[in-house]
Parts: structure tokens; sequence; C-alpha cells
């Protein structure tokens, strides 16, 4: 007994040693666990899915302009961009006012091409066309490994044009199957005009 009770002072007494009266538990950041078999999201991985994803855009409208199908275009790059089959996907694209959100294939391939009825406002935002896409980040964090985010403006530039539209951009990447990176946050909004 007297040694349970030794034991237990001397661990009462270096707690109040080592811990201050007047000191206030402040909360830690901790990172996120993070297992060591994950092959973590580079920035070089993001950076080169930005630049394919702004090919395959450039893509669908090429092939539009051409007379191809189109939509099968617009289809094979959400199947190789999104996350659809993996997870729900956040995409708020920059030209829609009315569904703001497309949490669906169906409805983000409307977004790109138009002409489904149950989508109205959707006129094609990769059919405009465009002929280049540039991008600019503002940073690129990928804190957790198994997920990346970008932020920043791209710069979209229309056939027969010069000038280029700015958008803002959030973009959330995660592995897919096959190693590939796969958008599962995507929100695109015009910047603010002041007004």
């Amino acid at each position: 007994m007297k040694t349970g009770l030794l034991a237990f002072a001397t661990v009462a007494l270096l707690t109040a040693i080592s811990t201050p009266s007047h000191a206030k538990e402040r909360p830690r950041a901790v990172a996120a666990p993070v297992d060591q078999n994950v092959n973590c999201i580079t920035e070089r991985e993001v950076v080169a899915a930005q630049k394919a994803w702004g090919e395959g855009i450039v893509k669908i409208g090429k092939v539009y302009s051409e007379g191809g199908d189109y939509s099968a275009a617009a289809a094979a790059h959400i199947d190789q961009f999104y996350a659809y089959d993996l997870s729900l996907v956040l995409f708020k694209p920059t030209l829609a006012s009315v569904d703001q959100f497309r949490t669906s294939f169906d409805a983000a391939l409307s977004y790109f091409v138009g002409g489904n009825s149950t989508y109205p406002e959707d006129k094609g935002f990769a059919i405009k066309p465009w002929t280049k896409v540039r991008w600019q980040n503002v940073g690129i964090t990928n804190n957790a490994c198994n997920m990346a985010v970008a932020m920043g403006n791209y710069y979209f530039t229309a056939k027969g044009g010069d000038v280029e539209t700015k958008v803002e951009y959030t973009f959330g990447y995660i592995r897919g199957n096959n190693n590939e990176l796969k958008i599962v946050v995507h929100q695109s909004s015009v910047p603010y005009n002041g007004s």
C-alpha cells in the first residue's frame, strides 16, 4: 500500500512540476496518419493532371468543330479525369446558376456538352470551343498524402481569339484504381467584378 501511494505521489509531483499552474492546455496540430504504403500525390503529378485536363477540354471542342462525336469525347474526358466511379464528386462548374452542383456523371456531361433537358441552362462549356487552357496555381497542398488540393486561376482562350477568360478554381485529387489522379472536388467561378 505504501509503495502504491508513493508511486502515485511521485507521478502527481512530476506532473505538477512539468506543467506550470498558469499554463493553459493548447490544442496541437496533429498531422493525419499516413499509411507507409500510400503513394503520396506529388505537385508534379497535379501539374501534369491539370495540363492533361486542359488538353482534354480543347480536344472536346476540336471534335465538336470537326463534326465528330463530341459527347463521346466528353464522356471519355469525364471517365479519365473524374472519380464518379470511385467516390462522390463535388463539382460546381463556372457557368451554372440554377443547378450549380453536378454530383453525377450525367450532370457533368450535360455541363460540358449541353443537350440535356434536365439542365436547360447548359450550353456546353467544352464546345465553345476553347483552343488553350493555361493554369496558374496559387498553391498545391497534399498534407494528407492521399489527396491533393490545388487552387488558383485558369485561363481559357476561345477559338478565333487571343483574349483569355480568367476563371478561379479549386480542384481536389485522389488516386484512381490505376494510380492515375482523379478529381473529387472541382469548383470554378468567375472572379468578383466589384458590383
